[in-house]
């Protein structure tokens, strides 16, 4: 009884998967197609898009604007108006300063505002334009010694000045003091209680 239900018709006991070879050869087919039509669109979309060289940027970056102030912040707030440094061009925000500096740096950005990150090689006559221009920029703006010494005169007599403003205001909060501990006591409740020989009589 035990041997007829052992070699029972119709049962696959091989436990080994069939794959139909058919099929699969029909799926390889089609993904090769797929992968020569997308590199045919490739090849018709044209050639790349030549970027801008880098160049100098010629704005100031504002990190100090919001430096020591306070602002609430809120989960619905626009980004612009969110904690950290917004960039409008990437439309991010931004936590630190060192990393809004590596931000606008960044290849990311500069692609944004259509720039490479190869810097245009400058030629000779470009290179002798700007010595040009920093030669005139030096002998207008050249200081000599008499312009340091004058302006190290003007800032040991701010520096005078700011000390002696110092003292005035030490001065009148000694006296705010001491006016405050007169009109604290009545004088004769003050003798009554035995606090009048305490003080000393300078001032």
């Amino acid at each position: 009884m035990a041997q007829s239900s052992n070699n029972a018709v119709g049962v696959d006991n091989t436990f080994r998967r069939k794959f139909d070879r058919e099929e699969y050869l029909q799926r390889a087919r089609e993904r090769e197609e797929k992968e020569k039509e997308g590199r045919l669109k490739h090849k018709l979309k044209g050639p790349p898009v030549q970027r801008k060289p880098l160049k100098h940027r010629d704005y100031e970056v504002d990190l100090e604007s919001r430096l020591g102030k306070t602002q609430v912040v809120t989960p619905i707030a626009p980004l612009s108006q969110q904690a950290g440094y917004y960039c409008s061009v990437c439309e991010c925000v931004v936590k630190d300063s060192a990393n809004y500096l590596d931000h606008i740096n960044g290849k990311k950005h500069q692609r944004a505002l259509g720039m490479s990150m190869r810097v245009e090689r400058a030629s000779l006559e470009q290179v002798r334009g700007r010595f040009e221009v920093l030669k005139k920029q030096k002998t207008s703006g050249s200081f000599t010694e008499q312009d340091l010494d004058e302006r190290i005169l003007k800032q040991q007599q701010e520096e005078e000045e700011r000390k002696r403003q110092r003292r005035e205001r030490k001065k009148e909060k000694k006296k705010e003091k001491v006016a405050e501990e007169e009109t604290e006591m009545d004088p004769d409740v003050a003798a009554m209680m035995g606090f009048g020989g305490f003080r000393s009589s300078k001032k």
